[in-house]
């Protein structure tokens, strides 16, 4: 029979000061707890060693300690680390550590599948299950935190929100993970560390702006074509570019902070002339930086990388209008961990 007890680790900043209260605790026993929660990696109550044993046996009497487990992972042979993370319900999830000589990024996952439909992306080929919870998501950077410290010996730089699942479709757990590991309590790492990545749900751009957070936008564009893009990304048809771009000038209002634009060069879907004009004419409306990217293939879909020479071309004619662009090089390719190519190729048994 499953226990009815509520995880500890949900618990809002209110509701276990509540709870203090209520069995006469003084409030410095707070912070305490969440430090424990946020910063150590325990599995027990009585882990929480500076608290008092009858205080340890009322937390286990009320809660439980849920937290989310390394199930299995897999090294690549550019040093990439690709895992499966097994939540409290059994479901996977991935999440990716990419080594640079200079920095480790974390890739986090926000869903246990995906709510869209982009058709050169594996992930979207999975039935959303379920949204993340807020926990969940810290949990990820947490236990990684500590894996990029024992495999590379130092610890994560970056966090990407480009993992498994569109990260607005789950922007309230989203948002309260970003506010966690930027707090003091939390992982007390800068905003400008994280990148929240999007495929470009206009109406929640705005509300992400809103919210303040200091993080960097990442908007998988891939062609400035409303016809190609859902045709690529059939969502799209409900979030158009003219709207999308409306939310991105307001991003850049309320934040200056500039939009990435994620893009794939597809052959025969977006490697024109035509198609590098229409994306140098989007990019003149709002300041922004374009980072192409590898396509992974994934089975069945039947796109192509274009050839170099295009993305060649497409470079060339954005930096004669003075727009930024660098290229992402795929990490992980051998291990299913590279952009587009997360969905859950695991064993499932424990």
């Amino acid at each position: 029979m499953k226990s009815q007890k509520p995880n500890i680790r949900g618990l809002s900043n209110t509701e276990l000061e509540r709870f203090l209260q209520s069995i006469d605790q003084p409030s410095f026993r707070t912070l305490q707890i969440q430090q424990w929660l946020w910063q150590q990696n325990i599995d027990s109550f009585n882990q929480m060693t500076n608290l008092p044993y009858a205080l340890r046996t009322k937390l286990q009497d009320h809660f439980e300690l849920r937290n989310i487990h390394i199930h299995q992972c897999q090294f690549s042979q550019d040093q990439t680390i690709k895992f499966a993370f097994q939540l409290i319900d059994q479901h996977l999830i991935e999440s990716v550590l990419i080594p640079t000589e200079n920095r480790v990024t974390v890739c986090i996952s926000s869903q246990v599948g995906c709510s869209l439909d982009c058709q050169f992306c594996a992930t979207a080929q999975m039935k959303r299950i379920r949204n993340l919870y807020w926990w969940e998501i810290y949990q990820q950077v947490q236990l990684l935190q500590l894996k990029s410290i024992q495999y590379f010996q130092k610890p994560i730089t970056n966090v990407v929100f480009m993992g498994m699942g569109e990260p607005l479709m789950n922007f309230n757990n989203v948002v309260k993970s970003l506010r966690l590991m930027t707090s003091d309590v939390g992982l007390n790492m800068s905003s400008q560390r994280f990148t929240v990545s999007t495929s470009g749900i206009s109406k929640l751009i705005y509300k992400l702006a809103d919210e303040c957070l200091g993080v960097n936008l990442a908007v998988s564009l891939h062609t400035a074509n409303q016809e190609i893009r859902k045709k690529i990304m059939p969502f799209s048809s409900k979030f158009p570019l003219d709207e999308l771009l409306d939310s991105l000038i307001y991003w850049y209002q309320k934040t200056k902070i500039k939009i990435m634009f994620e893009y794939l060069v597809l052959k025969e879907v977006n490697d024109t002339v035509e198609d590098i004009n229409q994306l140098v004419l989007f990019c003149q409306k709002v300041p922004c930086k374009v980072n192409f990217i590898e396509y992974n293939s994934i089975e069945g879909q039947g796109f192509e990388q274009a050839e170099t020479s295009v993305i060649s071309q497409y470079q060339k004619i954005l930096s004669q209008h003075h727009i930024h662009s660098t290229i992402r090089r795929s990490r992980g390719g051998d291990i299913d961990a590279a952009c587009g190519q997360l969905a859950n190729k695991w064993n499932v048994a424990v």
